[in-house]
């Protein structure tokens, strides 16, 4: 063999150190992870925020390249799993599917929905829909995978190969696996969305953002995931940096609770408000209520009563949504109630001030007539909890 063909497969016509060529794949392999989470996800799927049609159509070439991705697959497969979210239709829930095949298999998952005629008709409308979209890019999804992998080749020489399989396996692993899959079995919540979605790790960097997978799903159409002061959504620092060179517009993030002083009657405007901000509502009452775990724990503690060890578990699990308590556990509800009548009238309030946005048959009058008594109720335990929430929800903002 040639020495010439020897120092190209060695070195390819780049001739790049070994840092260089890592810096590289770093480089591309982000730009993708943005790509998807900047143009697929927020702004094709949910329509979080537009983006300059130059910005959008480099995006969507890039993934062409980098991943054979069509936009309408894409955005129709992951829409259809917010609204079947953790159901028997869920493409890539591992409630459904298990964690570890969400896990190995998550790309299998997301081409064997995408392969759904009825799913893409159905969930994949409002994509782009022009002549190099249905010319190129959905036809020959594979060309630009190809052009990837030559230009790899000759840049880097063999080592190319390397490069190009990172970039191919970046988004099956990362995305299609650790998103879907990890992002509804681990991590912590900052809300109880119906789901069993988490928030895998507050600094979203390596993922675009998208490991503030909580968040998202309880805010499906904002623009920026974090919301938290501690959380960092990398991907919503590149769609400020587009906003203010005009090239991004955002329709829509998550709404910040907004407060005035506390009213003495509730009224329509009250109750909207509490309707709109319901998550943090939700998530104030089970701050409370983990925290009247604890309190109630250690009372019967110092009375010696067995039932201690049982309420300072519940902490654990008694915060929650009913439905998403463990079986094992609701069956010592009543020992638990039968313990603490504080802990019992906590958990029967949350349920009846869930239903002020669960009755949507209810008149606004008769609303209002709910969040009243309500608030009268609370006010009237003698659960310093309940009393606080009751002013807290007199004084959200619409």
């Amino acid at each position: 063999m040639p020495d010439s063909v020897l120092v190209f497969l060695d070195r390819g016509l780049l001739g790049a150190a070994w840092w260089q060529i890592v810096a590289y794949t770093l480089v591309v392999t982000h730009v993708t992870i943005v790509a998807v989470t900047v143009f697929l996800h927020r702004c094709q799927a949910h329509r979080a925020l537009d983006l300059h049609p130059a910005v959008a159509h480099v995006l969507r070439f890039w993934l062409w390249l980098t991943t054979g991705m069509v936009t309408r697959e894409w955005a129709a497969v992951h829409r259809k799993h917010h609204a079947k979210c953790e159901s028997g239709d869920d493409p890539h829930s591992p409630v459904r599917w298990g964690l570890r095949k969400v896990l190995l298999e998550g790309t299998e998952l997301y081409r064997a929905e995408a392969a759904n005629a009825e799913t893409v008709r159905k969930y994949g409308r409002g994509t782009p829909d022009d002549w190099i979209e249905r010319r190129l890019y959905s036809r020959h999804t594979m060309l630009g995978v190809s052009i990837t992998l030559v230009a790899s080749v000759l840049m880097f020489g063999a080592i190319g190969l390397t490069v190009f399989a990172v970039q191919m396996l970046w988004i099956p692993v990362l995305a299609a696996g650790v998103i879907n899959g990890l992002g509804h079995a681990r991590g912590y919540r900052n809300f109880d969305s119906p789901d069993a979605s988490t928030n895998i790790v507050p600094w979203g960097i390596l993922i675009g953002g998208e490991e503030l997978h909580n968040n998202h799903h309880t805010y499906a159409s904002s623009a920026k995931l974090s919301v938290k002061w501690y959380e960092f959504d990398i991907g919503w620092l590149y769609i400020r940096l587009l906003s203010l060179l005009g090239l991004a517009t955002v329709r829509r993030v998550a709404p910040k609770p907004k407060f005035a002083a506390a009213r003495e009657m509730v009224d329509l405007e009250t109750v909207q408000a509490v309707i709109a901000h319901r998550y943090d509502v939700m998530a104030q009452y089970a701050r409370s209520l983990r925290r009247a775990c604890a309190e109630e724990a250690r009372r019967l503690a110092k009375l010696q009563r067995p039932e201690g060890k049982l309420v300072a578990s519940a902490r654990r699990w008694l915060h929650r949504d009913a439905a998403r308590w463990p079986e094992h556990q609701r069956e010592r509800l009543a020992e638990i109630f039968a313990a603490s009548e504080r802990l019992k009238q906590l958990v029967e309030m949350r349920r009846e001030l869930a239903a002020l946005w669960e009755r949507s048959t209810l008149s606004r009058e008769q609303l209002v007539a709910h969040l009243q008594q309500w608030c009268l109720r609370a006010e009237a335990s003698g659960i310093r909890a309940l009393q606080e929430l009751s002013s807290r929800l007199r004084s959200y903002a619409a």
